[in-house]
Formats: structure tokens, C-alpha cells, sequence
């Protein structure tokens, strides 16, 4: 078990022409994963979140920065010396052994004796609900089954530095991916491991993991609490790429305390400097309102959508389409109608970057 840290780690492949900058699979990060937290890499497929899992586990040799277990430099240290439990998309398993054969063969392979492998092995099926099966074959389980039991495998050291996770749902029915995610959950919670989980998928990012990293294009761009990635997006990705639906996104001036959007205005509660670069202003879906009336923004409403649990509004504010809540039991009799969102839930950003305002009463 260690922490580990991220001193400027990067990936760059050369590139054929002599003239040309190298191109980065990872831009450099600085970061430290601490003893027994849950992360999650996230982001869309190409953005570096398994070319950072595998410079972790000694697969891929940076070429930027260190790795660093505990302090010690691991950067160039072989895998087998690294100590990392890796469980990957597809279930790794001996289909002939049984599940109790897989779940002692990693503890066998280290010489464990007998008895303390013994209870190890009855101590992770007990939280995996595999228990039941312990003594048949791998081969005639199910796929879901299967995956337990390559989890297990990956857990069932209790020495490991980390354990990473390379998107290990994928290939699981959607109807049990939230049984294991739980399952997953509850085992982290009750075993005292540094746990790396890769995911585009950000429910399962976000119900797994302590902190999330939302990575693209090679970048990390944030890093934090599900909460601070959905209250505070760092970046307009992260706003766009976190949430169902994302953040809206609106091109925008600022004036002082507010911000002009076409003809409408939205007051920011804070000031704000003039700003170079491109300016919009975000704000989720959840914390914008349509009503009849009243104050607020008049938009042109375009359709409504019915969720069941609650209602979206697609309306559009000076040519640009947004999405909005319709609060229950408020119903929209025209083509217009009014757009609420209170100044805390309006965030700036320009080139992307989400920049604060003064509360002082003096210019950014």
C-alpha cells in the first residue's frame, strides 16, 4: 500500500518530422493519490486516462517527470517490482480452476501461508457475494460472475501499493452495473486500498470515487469531489462533460456585475474586469427555471421533454438553444416564457477557464 505521486508525469511520442513539436498522449500533471482514497480517471476515449494507468503499473516509460511510491522513484521500475493489482475490461481468469483456485493463485505465487490465504480468499468472496460458488468451475458462471472473480483476484492482496481498474463494467449487462458499482463501493470502504478506476462513463466515475480527474485532449483539467466538479467546473469541459443534460454555454459580455447575453441581461452578484478572449457564461440545466411569468430572461420555449422524475425545457435565448427544469406543476401556455437562474449558479469563463469575480465591490 502507498501514495502515489505524480511529479510532472507527461507522455509525449516523437514525431517524423524533425520540425515538429513532439505530440503529447499526456500532457504533464502534478498531482499525490493518497492511501486508501478512491479516484476515478474520466473523460472521453483518447484523452490519456489508460496512458496514465499504464505508466502507473510500469507499462509505459514517461517521458516526462517521476513516479514516485512512497517517495521512492518507481519511474523506470519493472511492473512485477511495483507491486500493482490490475483488473482490466475483460475478466482475467482460469475458466478451469475454481473461483477459490483464482482467488488463491495470486496469494499462492507469493508464498502466503496456507492458512492466512485461506482466510483472505473467504474474506473477499464474503464481500463479492461469491461465496456461494466458491467450489465450482469458473467456466459455467456468468459474465457479471466472471468479473467478480477478476476483481477478487486484484483484491485479494493485501500488500499491493494500488489497485487500478481499466473500465472493468464495460462488458457487464447494464441491469447489474449498478449492483456492481455498490459492490465495488462497499468493498473499498471496507478494505484500507489506494483504488484507480478508469471510466468515460461518469456515473460510474462519480459514485466510485473520493476524487474524480476529468481528463481531455491529454490534459487533466480538474480534479475534485463529484460535488465540486458539478458546483464549480474548472473548465467548460468539465461543465459540458459532467451532468445530464451538461452546462449551458452562452457567448457573453460582461458589464460590471452582469452579463449581456443578445438583448437579455443576467445580474452576477459579483463584478467582473474587462476580459480579452472569448467570454460565456455557464450554468446548469438543474439550477435554471421556465416559468409563465415574473422576472427574469424572456426566451422563446422550443419543446418540452417528459423524464418521468422531471421535465426539461429546450428554449432558446437570442438564437442559442439552452436547457432548463420546468419546476412540477407549472405549465407553459405560449411560445415564451421566462428564464430564472439566481447570480450563485452563473459561472464565467473565458478560453475556456473559469475565472472568479470581485465580491469587494471592486474590479476583478
Amino acid at each position: 500500500m502507498a501514495t502515489i505521486t505524480l511529479d510532472g508525469i507527461g507522455h509525449a511520442y516523437p514525431s517524423r518530422d524533425p520540425g515538429e513539436a513532439r505530440r503529447y498522449a499526456l500532457k504533464p500533471v502534478h498531482h499525490v493519490w493518497r492511501q486508501g482514497r478512491a479516484y476515478a480517471l474520466l473523460g472521453p476515449s483518447g484523452c490519456g486516462k489508460t496512458t496514465l494507468l499504464n505508466i502507473i503499473s510500469g507499462l509505459v516509460t514517461p517521458s516526462d517527470g517521476r513516479l514516485l511510491f512512497d517517495g521512492q522513484d518507481m519511474t523506470h521500475v519493472s511492473t512485477e517490482r511495483r507491486n500493482i493489482a490490475q483488473v482490466f475490461q475483460f475478466p482475467v481468469i482460469y475458466d478451469t480452476m475454481t473461483v477459490r483456485e483464482n482467488l488463491l493463485f495470486p496469494l499462492r505465487n507469493r508464498g502466503v501461508a496456507k492458512a492466512a490465504a485461506g482466510a483472505r480468499v473467504q474474506e473477499i468472496a464474503t464481500l463479492l457475494d461469491l461465496v456461494p460458488v466458491l467450489d465450482r468451475r469458473a467456466r459455467g458462471l456468468t459474465a457479471d460472475a466472471k468479473q467478480k472473480i477478476s476483481l477478487g483476484r486484484g483484491l485479494v492482496r493485501s500488500d499491493v501499493s494500488a489497485v487500478l481498474f481499466d473500465e472493468p463494467l464495460t462488458v457487464i449487462d447494464p441491469a447489474l452495473k449498478w449492483e456492481l458499482r455498490s459492490k465495488l463501493k462497499a468493498v473499498h470502504e471496507a478494505l484500507d486500498m489506494l483504488m484507480i478506476y478508469v471510466t468515460h462513463d461518469q456515473v460510474e466515475a462519480m459514485t466510485f470515487a473520493d476524487e474524480v480527474v476529468v481528463m481531455n485532449d491529454g490534459r487533466v483539467l480538474q480534479i475534485g469531489t463529484p460535488t465540486e466538479l458539478f458546483e464549480r467546473p474548472a473548465h467548460a469541459f468539465v461543465g459540458y462533460f459532467i451532468g445530464s443534460p451538461g452546462m449551458n454555454f452562452l457567448p457573453a459580455v460582461l458589464q460590471g456585475d452582469s452579463a449581456r447575453v443578445a438583448d437579455a441581461v443576467f445580474p452576477l452578484g459579483m463584478r467582473y474586469a474587462t476580459r480579452s478572449g472569448t467570454i460565456r457564461l455557464g450554468f446548469r440545466p438543474d439550477y435554471a427555471t421556465v416559468t409563465t411569468g415574473g422576472e427574469g430572461v424572456p426566451v422563446a420555449v422550443r419543446r418540452i421533454e417528459d423524464l418521468g422524475r422531471r421535465r426539461l425545457a429546450r428554449v432558446a435565448l437570442g438564437g442559442h438553444e439552452l436547457v432548463a427544469t420546468l419546476p412540477p406543476g407549472t405549465t407553459l401556455d405560449g411560445a415564451t416564457a421566462r428564464l430564472h437562474v439566481t447570480p450563485q449558479h452563473l459561472h464565467v469563463y473565458v478560453d475556456d477557464e473559469r475565472i472568479d469575480g470581485d465580491t469587494s465591490g471592486g474590479a476583478a
